[in-house]
């Protein structure tokens, strides 16, 4: 195991980024952890952007021409006598048709325990969501119509799940390709299908886990404590400690094509790393690329723009637009 830190391992040859035009916001994002997400369309050149602010989702569409904005509300609404806050909903992608909606179950939680849900990931025709129990509802999506249904609850969790993480298996067998993360550390790493199986349990050390990411086999998981793990996904074998922020961790993020790994953290910085595998040994390398200060900002959101990480976004509470930084 190798332990780094985000001081003074900057390589100056590696390319900065630069501030460019914010996106602006209707109201400020909601103060939670991974509350940015970032759809790329290539065929179409916009970059979708989505923003949760109490029960309403921001959708966002940017041109990198600077063509107009088109922006859309989306307001969580009752169902069957539910209330929103219990239920999860699904929509086409620009955010113009409600394609379904579960309500959640709050089983045997007391009358002063919150039940929500936190966690999305998409792995082939499944989308999985955590919840407060820590299950994870596994939904079926068939390749035409709205016939979704809900076929599995993973239970790998005793408490909250934080986070879902999700890699393409490329066909191969026995490949772990989603990692579920929890409030007490505790990471679990599934190989999907027809039937989920729990490949690997990789135990916490007394904080919580808010964000994760899956890479070519590697773990990513981000602490309460600042610090950036890398485990191998198979065995949970920590390949290397970073020392990565003074604060708790907010958000992770990888650009797939590149192997750059965000962090974003309580601590107003954004870090930008570069992974690699050594073909010696076969372990994990990091380089620190890039930090860049969000100066007076309580970070709650940072994603890449593109596979290749030429671009990133970040959120902040309080703050009504979304940053965009490009390099240079």
């Amino acid at each position: 195991m190798v332990a780094a830190d985000s001081e003074g391992s900057k390589d100056p040859g590696v390319r900065m980024f630069r501030r460019e035009r914010s996106i602006p916001l209707r109201g400020s994002a909601a103060a939670l952890c991974n509350n940015l997400s970032v759809l790329q369309l290539p065929v179409r050149n916009l970059t979708h952007f989505g923003v949760v602010h109490g029960p309403s989702a921001q959708l966002l569409s940017f041109a990198p021409e600077g063509l107009p904005l088109a922006q859309r509300q989306l307001h969580a609404k009752e169902g069957a006598g539910v209330s929103p806050p219990l239920i999860t909903q699904m929509f086409e992608s620009d955010g113009s048709i409600m394609v379904y909606w579960h309500a959640l179950d709050s089983g045997d939680a007391s009358p002063v325990q919150a039940v929500f849900a936190r966690g999305i990931a998409a792995s082939g025709h499944f989308i999985c969501v955590g919840t407060w129990s820590g299950r994870v509802l596994v939904f079926d999506i068939p390749a035409k119509g709205p016939n979704i249904v809900l076929s599995e609850e993973l239970a790998g969790h005793q408490t909250p799940i934080t986070d879902i993480a999700t890699e393409r298996a490329q066909g191969q067998d026995c490949v772990a390709d989603m990692v579920t993360a929890d409030d007490s550390g505790l990471l679990c790493v599934w190989r999907s299908g027809p039937e989920f199986k729990l490949l690997t349990r990789i135990p916490g050390f007394g904080v919580p886990c808010p964000s994760v990411q899956l890479w070519q086999g590697t773990v990513a998981a981000g602490y309460g404590n600042g610090q950036v793990r890398l485990y191998e996904a198979s065995t949970g074998t920590l390949h290397v400690q970073i020392n990565a922020h003074a604060r708790a961790i907010c958000a992770l993020d990888l650009a797939p094509e590149v192997g750059k790994l965000l962090s974003a953290a309580e601590d107003t910085f954004v870090h930008i790393w570069k992974l690699s595998r050594s073909p010696e040994s076969v372990s994990i390398e990091v380089e620190h690329c890039h930090g860049e200060c969000v100066p007076d900002t309580q970070v709650c959101g940072a994603r890449f723009c593109d596979p290749s990480g030429s671009s990133f976004a970040v959120t902040g509470y309080d703050l009504a637009e979304i940053l965009r930084f490009s390099s240079m």
